[in-house]
């Protein structure tokens, strides 16, 4: 039997997979993502064959397909997780978000590197590398906790600040890790320039660029979706989903081409064509086919990660790195996210709690790393990939299991309500 016969075989377990299992784990507690998760691992532990010839657990032999892989994993998501923002943009409304984004994250990626480096001797930049890497939370796997669509549920949609703030962290953070990750590539291939200029230019200008891309391309999207002066021409009177790929990659490939950052721009763009129309069903459509998409990619991310686990990328764990991935999502994350919340107008103290905690890691981790070594030859990737995998499956169970009940819970006691603002 070929390789590729498995594959088609597994493909397709997966499609009935993702129809079948939302359904079984309703209203238990435990996600999909951990189901595919253990699935994967199953399969990893069985004499699979792989179609390379480093194995299923070889990260050298699959760069290239999953940083593809995750890269679009994550347009998609972060598509989608920008349409599902109903609030406007400003500095207060979106309080809680500024304060995860702009001290939790950085001292985070402080926190972890220094981790790397004292306790697994990793040098400065490929301590830095990993951090970078633990650092964005996932759009994806955070979806069953997101915001949902604002058609099926406006009152968390827009007034959840636990919800509405795991969303638009994720939705821009995965950008924001960019920087750091590109300083980490830097420093471990000894570059000579690391002056400001170069960081001004080099890192923070991307950013800036993809946000004026985004804004600019979700504007004309926005018009030819809901504002054109044609039917024929009026994409929202065709009531297609597929419109959601030209919002995840028409930004992306504008801003890349301006030397921008790709990422930030497909969120920026998103929230921009919500913005510019909030009440038409068309959202609706948009939202449910790109849903669909995600109940895809995910068990496929998923299952993927558990076949490696299962067939051997774990080896060689050492009790420092298991120390190290479980600090890095349950300590480090928690700790700076709840002291960077300190004085925020708050909905209460379990929702800032929640808040600190459920910071999910994912397919951006997969894909930094993944990124990363395809761009320069990083020694000790076999630590990363230990690192960097076991983090994402803690993340996967810990908040697969606690995270839908907890903030049912608090939902049900009415502590989710925004400060006013």
């Amino acid at each position: 039997m070929s390789s590729l016969t498995v594959l088609f075989g597994v493909a397709g377990l997966l499609a009935l997979a993702a129809a079948i299992v939302p359904k079984l784990v309703a209203d238990r507690p435990f996600s999909v993502p951990l189901v595919m998760l253990a699935a994967g691992i199953v399969l990893g532990l069985l004499p699979l064959p792989s179609p390379y010839g480093g194995g299923w657990s070889d990260p050298a032999a699959h760069l290239h397909g999953v940083e593809s892989f995750a890269q679009l994993g994550m347009l998609v998501a972060l598509a989608g997780a920008g349409l599902s923002v109903d609030r406007p943009v400003g500095l207060r409304k979106w309080g809680s978000t500024w304060r995860l984004l702009g001290i939790t994250m950085p001292l985070s990626i402080l926190a972890i590197a220094l981790l790397g480096s004292w306790w697994l001797a990793l040098a400065p930049g490929v301590a830095l590398l990993l951090a970078a890497a633990l650092a964005p939370t996932d759009p994806v796997l955070a979806g069953d906790i997101g915001v949902p669509h604002p058609d099926v549920e406006p009152e968390l949609a827009r007034d959840n600040e636990i919800r509405f703030t795991l969303t638009t962290e994720a939705g821009l953070n995965d950008g924001l890790a960019m920087p750091f990750v590109l300083l980490g590539l830097a420093l471990t291939a000894g570059a000579p320039r690391l002056d400001l200029s170069w960081v001004l230019v080099d890192l923070l200008l991307p950013v800036v660029i993809g946000g004026v891309v985004g804004l600019a391309a979700g504007r004309l999207l926005g018009w030819a979706i809901f504002r054109a002066p044609s039917d024929r021409l009026r994409l929202a009177e065709y009531a297609d989903g597929l419109v959601l790929l030209a919002l995840a990659f028409l930004p992306y490939a504008l801003a890349e081409l301006c030397h921008g950052n790709g990422f930030v721009a497909v969120f920026v763009a998103a929230v921009a064509v919500r913005t510019q129309e909030r009440e038409h069903e068309y959202h609706g459509v948009l939202h449910a086919f790109g849903h669909q998409l995600e109940r895809l990619f995910v068990p496929l991310a998923l299952l993927g990660l558990g076949l490696a686990i299962g067939d051997g990328l774990l080896r060689g764990l050492r009790p420092l790195e298991v120390v190290l991935a479980v600090v890095a999502v349950l300590v480090v994350r928690p700790v700076f996210g709840w002291l960077s919340l300190l004085g925020a107008p708050s909905p209460g103290r379990w929702a800032t709690t929640a808040i600190a905690f459920f910071g999910v890691r994912g397919i951006g981790t997969l894909f930094y790393l993944a990124y990363a070594l395809n761009q320069f030859p990083v020694p000790q990737q076999d630590v990363l990939w230990r690192v960097g995998a076991l983090a994402v499956a803690v993340s996967v169970v810990v908040h697969g299991i606690l995270a839908e009940p907890a903030i049912q819970r608090i939902e049900r006691e009415g502590g989710h309500l925004p400060a006013d603002v």
